[in-house]
């Protein structure tokens, strides 16, 4: 069965390079596609998609509100934010805002192909091989970044095996690395990160990272 992909950009040839590029491939299709966020939100409502191509800076209603009127909803429709800007302060909103990873629009069509996927899958594109980049580009520009979230009651949910987890997560270690780094086995890696998932209500690794410097596990360099 293919993937369902949503497309979401003011401009209509941009939304035709993309699609001609996922129609291409034979486990991917594109089922609707909308000039702003506005339409794209009704559409998705009626009839969700596995993933979304989500433009940032849109008429009528930008990327991030639309981010966050389909995550609030609980639309299952996986939301990749596509921006021009490396540094574009929206892209954090949209993290925030439950965006599962962003990439920019000039990314190697393999690559947007391979983060379509990922999404899908429920991996996040930033996270775990690509957050490194997060780190150096987005988080030291997060006006939270300091750790002012110290309070956050979730905290109090951690083991100090998950809280070694998690801060290894926020430095962009992959799973295996943080095997090697911990001394501990994949799986019991994977597992702690479900339960990191779990009780700290994050959809994936971008939000673990994001909550660990909001909170001050990690610090900004």
């Amino acid at each position: 069965m293919s993937l369902k992909i949503y497309l979401c950009d003011d401009q209509a040839l941009v939304r035709g390079g993309f699609r001609m590029l996922i129609e291409a491939e034979d486990d991917l299709e594109v089922v609707g596609e909308a000039s702003n966020g506005q339409q794209a939100v009704r559409d998705l409502t009626r009839r969700p998609a596995d993933v979304v191509l989500m433009d940032i800076r849109m008429p009528v209603m930008d990327g991030v509100e639309a981010t966050r009127a389909l995550v609030e909803a609980d639309n299952p429709t996986k939301v990749l934010v596509l921006t021009t800007f490396d540094l574009d302060e929206y892209v954090f909103a949209a993290l925030r805002a439950g965006a599962s990873g962003f990439l920019l629009k000039d990314a190697r069509p393999d690559d947007l192909l391979s983060a379509i996927r990922d999404v899908a899958s429920g991996e996040a594109v930033v996270a775990p091989s690509a957050t490194r980049r997060l780190l150096d580009h987005v988080v030291q520009h997060l006006p939270t970044g300091t750790g002012e979230r110290t309070d956050d009651p979730r905290l109090g949910l951690l083991t100090e095996r998950e809280r070694e987890v998690l801060g290894e997560v926020a430095k962009g270690a992959t799973n295996g690395e943080i095997c090697r780094t911990l001394y501990m086995a994949e799986g019991t890696v994977k597992t702690h990160i479900g339960r990191l998932l779990a009780k700290l209500e994050c959809r994936d690794r971008v939000s673990l990272v994001l909550f660990a410097y909001e909170t001050g596990i990690a610090k900004v360099n």
